[in-house]
Parts: C-alpha cells; structure tokens; sequence
C-alpha cells in the first residue's frame, strides 16, 4: 500500500511528521508480530506499506516553525497512492494553487482513502474532495471554515470525524490518534495498539 503524505511550505511539522511515524512504524511492528508468531507475510501485510513524503517539487520544504523537510518524491514521481493525507499549517497557499489542488484532487480519485489533519479539510475542501459532509479541524479555525465552505458539516469538540473514504481530525495530536484509527481500520486492533506502544504513545481511541 501506498501511503502518500503532501508536504508544503508553512505546513505544521507534526501534522505531517506525526501520521509519518505511525504508518512507518506499523509497517515495522506488522513484520515484528508475523517474526514473533512464526508466520510468513502476506502480500497486502501492512509490513509492505510505503509511506511517501510528496510535494509539488522535490526541493527542500521549509516547515511552519522553520524545520527543512526533503520530499522524496514530486507530484509527477508520485506513485497513484493507497491512502492519501493532507496535513495542515498555514494553508493559504496550497490552498490556491493550481498544481496543488489538481494533484490533490487526482490522488483522491485513485485513492481508497484520504485524509486531512487540521487545517488540512481546507486543502481538501478547495480541491472539490469534501463537499457536504461531516468534517472537522483545529478548534481555532473551525467558524473560518464554515465561513469559507458553508456547505460543510463542520463538527466542534471531535477528535477526529471518520466518513469512510474520507476522514478528517482536529489538530497536531489528534492527527495521530487518527492515523492510528487508520492503522486498526487498515492492519486490525492488536498492530494499532502494538504501533501506540512502540512510539509510547497514549491512544485516545474515542473520537469524541
């Protein structure tokens, strides 16, 4: 499976560095658990995930608080990936630029899922993904996306909003108890909570 994960300037470092080290880590806890119990790997063994950091080109991205990321891979180099994740940060950019938006919007039509962290539901909204649904963010931005997208569901007080296909979360720290929702959903109860264990990580697994 191929998880894809957008990288832009100003993006939140943990939006993206946080769902980043649950998909990578599941992967090495899934081939940890089949070792242990003797078994050998299927072919869609969440072992064989491949988390990918993609951006609009493969220069150095420079993140809100100043951290430099390194996409490895450019709109064009991407792969047609499994699970799509938008994070958040300062989203006025990404949020009107034409490539971003129909990368975006092409990721999400080969996607079986795709997600947002934060500020992220505006990506996704400007890119035509979310419509009407039920969605969420951080607190502080909720009425500015319902002012900028009225047509949404716009949910306070979850940590995350799960529509499916598409899922949605509130900020920073409830982007990674959603990616390891996505982690039971996708690789089953005992590798989310064996992945939460490893990074020692306090799972909240309700979404309220």
């Amino acid at each position: 499976m191929q998880i894809a994960i957008l990288a832009f300037d100003d993006v939140e470092a943990l939006d993206l560095a946080g769902p980043y080290e649950v998909f990578t880590t599941a992967a090495r806890m899934a081939l940890r658990l089949a070792t242990e119990a003797g078994q050998p790997l299927a072919a869609d063994s969440p072992a064989h995930w491949q988390v990918l950091c993609v951006a609009e080109t493969l220069r150095p991205v420079r993140a809100r608080a100043g951290m430099t990321l390194l996409p490895s891979h450019d709109f064009s180099q991407c792969p047609r990936p499994d699970l799509l994740l938008v994070p958040g940060g300062v989203v006025d950019a990404p949020s009107r630029s034409p490539a971003t938006l129909a990368w975006v919007q092409q990721a999400h039509e080969h996607a079986k899922l795709t997600a947002s962290v934060c500020t992220g539901a505006f990506i996704l909204a400007a890119a035509g993904v979310l419509h009407d649904q039920p969605v969420t963010t951080h607190w502080e931005d909720v009425a500015d996306l319902r002012q900028q997208h009225p047509s949404l569901q716009v949910q306070e007080g979850v940590r995350w909003v799960d529509q499916g296909r598409l899922i949605t979360s509130a900020g920073i720290s409830a982007g990674i108890d959603m990616s390891l929702h996505l982690v039971q959903r996708l690789g089953g109860q005992a590798l989310a909570e064996r992945t939460a264990r490893q990074m020692d990580y306090r799972w909240l697994k309700n979404p309220a």
